[in-house]
């Protein structure tokens, strides 16, 4: 039996959505659910279980419960009666099957309230499963919809045509206009403009694209015109192969089980065959018919793994609860029990263990220029700009508390950066290209200072702007996006709970990923990666016998997600395919929780371990006592539930709030 939680985080611009507003997420989410049939089946039957159980107390006749009740079981049992069936014509036997007989069983011993609570718990967990494959396969298919529908063809007389992007031939000439996603895989044939292409690489700036560079189908062009000749077809573009990736390692990903599951098909066979001979054997030998039934029967109530699912269960689940209230979902209790298994942590690095958005972090002036003058100029010329170099600078400013200038004849150029006039003076700011502009005069070192500074900056991985003030270098700003507070820390504690430093995996150049690997204690690092360069990197370490858990946010990083023994997305800034993709989201995206949550599922294990011996314990000697005395029926219903209560009980101690705070302690550096 598993059990998902999965949660989708929404927001709505209107409290009062009209007829044509779009209908908020919330309710399209509930409209998805309900589509299924596991979930109306698994509603109706909670549904009659509840009027059942008020009717019990209201003091309601007993044939109106029972009734209530049995309608319970019809609508929340012939699902998983016919799929047992059909594993029966398979020779196979489960817990499910098992389950649908012990209910029935107490139903015919006089247990209906029982029976009704062992239905309405599978046929709940059935529905919840059911409704997280179907928003992973629903996120997936929705992951094409990036890449845009139609392109603008080149014809051989130079005309245009707006086709579908299907239709794209290997070959063809297509053009994109500013602020147009790219329709194919592709080679720059002509033009110049800066591409955002985070989607696919990670990288956190836009990247300037000029004749032969490729890009890729679904990227976001910026602010100049490309011509471009398709070199892979549609299918075939590195956007559908993503799409392929994530249904393929979802598809062959090892399916995990609950500690109980693994051994269900013994355990069920074991239980039938004795429930059978119980009944047939002592009837052979002229055994009365009704004290051997009510035997069996005491038996089959006795012996059912009722106490050994709440023996796993509310430990795992009030584990999900308490990480839940602490900002980190997990979406299913195999996936609480199997954080305990981690002994290796990988990061992606952009949007995971960096913010995911470029900052200054140094300013150079250059000469006789000071450093707040340099900066202030420099947000006067982008302050028109929508490019992320120039939010960068502006925030900059700001933060310093300078004023920002108005600017006039602002002109962009892809690839250079953004000229305007500013106070009078023509001001220039953008890649250390810009200096190749100039001629140094005999005697004035700014030039080769510029140049110095700006490639001392670039080989730290940082970004380096360079600001001319009337054709004169004034200063270079150096970029980087910033890492995340307590990364460090975090990457120090996954080092301490696993046993092995965490890995780096990330799509960006190997400079960029080298300084941030430092910064954060990290030195297994690999850069420059591509989605399916990740996939091969977990699967290379898994096929080492490494239990991986994956930490990522990108739509490039969903593949990897889904191929690591574990996902966790991050939750602000995440791509809906990460979150779907993922096991676990961590809401606010607070690091420090990750390695909280692992020492969180490892208490939440041992809980579990020492719930199961309680249950065998209970069930050993209520089956004894059954074969080898007397057992009355009521002391063993009594047995068998005071044991479940029992486990629960234990299990829903970690609901505590100091069970999160232990869990911290044991997850700090």
């Amino acid at each position: 039996m598993q059990v998902v939680f999965l949660v989708v985080t929404a927001t709505t611009t209107s409290p009062r959505p009209t007829a044509t507003a779009p209908i908020p997420a919330p309710r399209r989410l509930a409209a998805r659910a309900w589509a299924l049939t596991e979930v109306r089946w698994a509603a109706l039957a909670t549904g009659l279980f509840a009027a059942g159980g008020m009717a019990q107390l209201l003091g309601a006749p007993a044939p109106v419960w029972w009734a209530l009740y049995l309608a319970c079981y019809a609508a929340g049992g012939w699902e998983p009666a016919l799929a047992g069936l059909r594993a029966l014509r398979e020779r196979t036997l489960d817990v499910d099957l098992l389950m649908i007989v012990a209910a029935l069983g107490a139903a015919g011993i006089g247990q209906v309230f029982d029976g009704a609570l062992l239905i309405v718990i599978f046929a709940t967990s059935g529905a919840l499963e059911a409704f997280a494959t179907a928003r992973t396969a629903d996120s997936v298919r929705a992951l094409l919809d990036v890449a845009p529908e139609q392109a603008t063809r080149l014809n051989a007389d130079g005309g245009e045509t707006v086709v579908d992007t299907v239709d794209l031939r290997v070959g063809d000439l297509v053009r994109v206009r500013p602020g147009e996603r790219i329709g194919a895989d592709a080679v720059v044939v002509e033009g110049a403009s800066e591409v955002d292409q985070a989607t696919i690489t990670g990288e956190p700036l836009p990247v300037t694209k000029t004749a032969g560079d490729e890009v890729f189908a679904g990227t976001l062009n910026g602010t100049g015109t490309l011509v471009v000749r398709a070199h892979r077809a549609a299918g075939e573009s590195v956007i559908a192969r993503i799409v392929a990736l994530v249904e393929q390692a979802s598809a062959t990903k090892a399916k995990t089980q609950l500690f109980i599951e693994k051994v269900e098909q013994r355990y069920s066979i074991a239980v039938v065959v004795a429930t059978l001979a119980l009944f047939v054997v002592p009837l052979a030998f002229s055994a009365d018919l009704r004290s051997t039934l009510l035997r069996a029967m005491t038996f089959m109530i006795v012996a059912s793994p009722c106490a050994v699912v709440l023996a796993t269960m509310p430990p795992l689940l009030s584990a999900i609860a308490l990480a839940g209230r602490h900002g980190v979902l997990v979406k299913s209790a195999v996936v609480m029990e199997h954080l305990a298994d981690t002994d290796l942590v990988a990061f992606d690095k952009t949007g995971t263990l960096t913010e995911g958005h470029p900052r200054v972090v140094d300013t150079h002036p250059i000469g006789d220029a000071h450093t707040d003058e340099v900066l202030r100029l420099a947000a006067g010329a982008e302050h028109a700009s929508e490019h992320p170099v120039g939010a960068a600078v502006l925030a900059a400013a700001r933060d310093r508390g300078l004023p920002i200038p108005a600017a006039s004849d602002f002109t962009s150029v892809p690839g250079r950066g953004v000229r305007a006039l500013v106070d009078g003076r023509r001001v220039a700011v953008g890649a250390p290209a810009l200096l190749d502009e100039l001629t140094p005069t005999p005697g004035d070192p700014t030039v080769a200072q510029a140049r110095t500074v700006a490639a001392d900056a670039q080989a730290a991985g940082r970004t380096a702007v360079v600001v001319l003030v009337d054709g004169t270098p004034a200063g270079v700003l150096a970029l980087a996006d910033r890492i995340r507070t307590n990364a460090a820390d975090t990457v120090t504690a996954l080092t301490r709970l696993t046993g092995t430093g965490p890995m780096l995996l990330t799509g960006d150049n190997p400079g960029a990923a080298a300084h941030l690997a430092a910064e954060a204690g990290i030195t297994n690092v690999h850069a420059g990666l591509l989605p399916q360069d990740k996939v091969d990197r977990v699967r290379a370490v898994q096929a080492d016998g490494r239990r991986v858990l994956l930490v990522g946010d990108g739509v490039n990083d969903a593949p990897a997600l889904a191929a690591a023994n574990l996902g966790v997305a991050m939750g602000r800034g995440g791509s809906d395919l990460a979150l779907h993709s993922a096991d676990a989201v961590l809401v606010r995206d607070d690091l420090p929780t990750l390695p909280a949550a692992i020492a969180l599922s490892r208490r939440a294990r041992r809980l579990v371990k020492a719930n199961l011996a309680i249950a065998a314990t209970f069930i050993t000697v209520l089956v004894a006592w059954d074969l080898f005395g007397h057992l009355p029926l009521p002391l063993g219903v009594a047995g068998h539930e005071g044991s479940t209560v029992i486990v629960g009980l234990n299990g829903l101690r970690l609901l505590a709030s100091s069970a999160w705070r232990r869990a911290e302690a044991e997850g700090a550096p």
